[in-house]
């Protein structure tokens, strides 16, 4: 797999897992700022793990995942 095509991959994976998350938050009826109250994951930070702007450490994705009561894996796979 070329550089490019292997940055493509991983770009498509965190719109998917951020995604994920959105959609999870939104089915526990939580704003963006209500799930940074429950992490201490800064709100800009979950915006931008939502966009998939950015790589979500897998401790931000444990706190998340426990705060809105799923398995993590449910945020990591489809």
């Amino acid at each position: 797999m070329s550089r490019e095509a292997h940055q493509n991959w991983i770009n498509q994976e965190r719109r998917s897992i951020g995604n994920r998350v959105r959609r999870a938050r939104e089915d526990a009826n939580l704003t963006q700022e209500q799930l940074t109250f429950r992490t201490g994951v800064p709100r800009l930070t979950i915006q931008r793990i939502e966009s998939g702007a950015t790589d979500a450490r897998i401790s931000w994705l444990l706190r998340i995942a426990r705060a809105l009561n799923i398995p993590l894996r449910s945020l990591l796979c489809e």
